[in-house]
């Protein structure tokens, strides 16, 4: 019953987790011809799940190296304003749409995104599974139709909305910015200056990340 419960909770959070996946995931392949994007949505997903399944053994380790979470929010911060590139008006008015990204490019960007964001969702696993390797592993795998459902529906929706796009490109920012004042390194130094920066950091982070995307892509 006890390995019920936890499985269940699992569940959940894995179901909260994964919708950061899911919306780089949806983004990418927004930007990629409409005869490749189920394509990258499966092999997004795999990636994502194949990286929680290796990071299982590393992410505490790599977690306690200074800066390195610190340099995977800057990561996403840039993943963030590039996915905000692509001008949806322009789209709209012409009859095919532009290529914006190659399959390669899209899948890397999926890699990268995934690699920073899974060290996180990873921890969260482990503690709730109290290092039960079974429970992660089958948390990890049931991940896989969330993704997918997920980033086919954020897909459609930003097909429909062109402003989803700026709401996923928030939610990345925000979540960039939670691992830079996470970072073992930086944390302290940052509550030294103001405890207050803490908590809103990520949030300036938000807006800094929507303007220069939308300067970015006028000047595209």
């Amino acid at each position: 019953m006890e390995g019920l419960l936890i499985l269940c909770e699992i569940i959940i959070v894995n179901l909260l987790l994964s919708a950061d996946n899911a919306i780089i995931i949806a983004m990418v392949s927004h930007q990629l011809p409409e005869k490749n994007r189920k394509d990258v949505i499966w092999i997004g997903t795999l990636l994502a799940v194949l990286l929680r399944c290796i990071l299982v053994l590393f992410a505490l380790p790599l977690l306690t190296i200074p800066y390195l979470q610190a340099l995977g929010g800057l990561l996403l911060i840039i993943i963030a304003v590039k996915l905000l590139r692509q001008d949806h008006k322009e789209a709209k008015q012409t009859p095919v749409k532009p290529m914006v990204m190659t399959i390669k490019a899209g899948v890397w960007t999926i890699i990268t995104a995934d690699f920073v964001m899974s060290l996180d969702n990873v921890l969260a696993l482990a503690a709730l599974a109290h290092g039960d390797f079974v429970l992660i592993m089958l948390g990890i795998a049931l991940s896989i139709p969330m993704i997918i459902w997920g980033s086919k529906l954020v897909l459609n929706l930003i097909q429909k909305y062109s402003f989803i796009n700026f709401i996923g490109a928030a939610l990345l920012a925000f979540a960039a910015g939670e691992m830079v004042v996470k970072d073992i390194a930086l944390s302290s130094i940052i509550h030294s200056i103001s405890p207050d920066l803490l908590t809103y950091f990520p949030l300036v982070i938000v807006p800094m990340v929507i303007i220069f995307g939308i300067i970015r892509k006028k000047t595209v």
